[in-house]
């Protein structure tokens, strides 16, 4: 991709933080009432929204495309509000945030292992996992605000996968076409460990929401076919827009 190709996620990005200022916040006088279950499943995914991304920035820097390095840095301040609108749900409800969670210790670790590509294919892992996960908190919750919170988180989500999409058709092109399928077998192979963890550790709370431990990871299984498509062949207008 040329240089300057992603000027026009940093204008997504920032056409959506002004939509997002004039909207304002949720009404947190409504409060929230949820299951234990699931209040702790919030506090666990709230831990993996936290974080001041200086990894990623850094990486983005030395990729060179000042476009992009723009890009993420506005997907950072995103994931930021993502923290942000969660520990104010969890608030509502007198729940304290997690100082850390083990799951998100072993993300973070593998993304620092290695380069910009290493980093974006642990991430895009969380951001695939996330969107089934929102989705069932927006439908499944049965509570107002809660439903209110997962939804504008969601909607970011939708946006934040073809982006990343994007940028990984390009880093997978500079490897030699004959590695770049078994990389993303691999890579689904990597999803499919980390979903078995997540079904497993929020087990009480899918089944709170309305989906079993199996049918979660069926349905995030079946999402990531479409991510290897577009990574491998990225048609941007294909993905459905976000809402």
């Amino acid at each position: 991709m040329h240089a300057g190709g992603f000027a026009k996620w940093t204008r997504r990005f920032e056409d959506e933080r002004e939509r997002r200022q004039a909207q304002g916040d949720p009404d947190w006088e409504r409060g929230a009432a949820l299951h234990p279950a699931v209040w702790a499943s919030i506090q666990r995914f709230q831990v993996g929204e936290d974080g001041d991304g200086a990894n990623l920035v850094g990486k983005a820097d030395q990729a060179g495309d000042a476009d992009y390095a723009q890009a993420v840095r506005l997907f950072v301040a995103e994931e930021q509000n993502h923290a942000r609108l969660l520990e104010r749900l969890l608030a509502t409800g007198g729940v304290p945030t997690l100082t850390g969670h083990w799951t998100d210790t072993v993300f973070v670790r593998l993304r620092r292992l290695m380069g910009l590509r290493m980093e974006l294919l642990v991430l895009m892992i969380a951001e695939v996992v996330a969107l089934r996960y929102y989705r069932a908190l927006r439908d499944g919750a049965d509570d107002s605000l809660t439903s209110d919170v997962a939804g504008r988180i969601l909607s970011d989500e939708q946006r934040h996968v073809p982006f990343h999409c994007e940028r990984l058709h390009t880093s997978l092109a500079q490897l030699p076409r004959v590695v770049r399928r078994p990389v993303l077998v691999l890579w689904r192979l990597l999803l499919l460990a980390a979903c078995l963890v997540v079904a497993a550790d929020h087990g009480r709370a899918l089944r709170r929401l309305g989906i079993g431990r199996l049918r979660f990871v069926a349905d995030v299984m079946a999402s990531s076919a479409e991510v290897v498509s577009a990574v491998l062949a990225p048609r941007p207008d294909a993905w459905p827009s976000p809402g």
